[in-house]
């Protein structure tokens, strides 16, 4: 078994959330969003954000405008729905939950062995 798997399938898990936490500053194009995952270290490619984003946007968490560019065809800009709001807030609670989780096993292993 390869570690990189794992690895690979824990920033799987906690993609859909990150994009949520882009999204809800405001107004954000997919490349920027690429840009952000990219600089945090979560690796991800165009083909797979896209199709992410058309499955958020087809649970109504999330709508898009269209916004006129001088350099080239409109940009789609995405924003967070009330329905994807509340959604990113369970999710929130649930990633402070299992931080606390984790936290609380890694520390317990530490104190066995001291």
């Amino acid at each position: 078994m390869k570690v990189e798997n794992t690895q690979v399938q824990m920033r799987k898990g906690i993609l859909e959330f990150c994009i949520l936490e882009i999204i809800s500053r405001g107004e954000v194009y997919a490349s920027d969003m690429l840009e952000e995952l990219t600089a945090a270290r979560m690796i991800v490619v165009e083909g797979t954000l896209y199709p992410l984003l058309t499955r958020l946007k087809n649970a109504s968490l999330l709508d898009y405008n269209w916004v006129e560019s001088t350099s080239g065809p409109p940009r789609k800009y995405y924003t967070l729905t009330e329905t994807g709001r509340e959604f990113l807030e369970q999710l929130r609670l649930t990633w402070s939950d299992l931080v606390a989780s984790t936290d609380y096993i890694i520390q317990n292993k530490k104190a066995q062995q001291s």
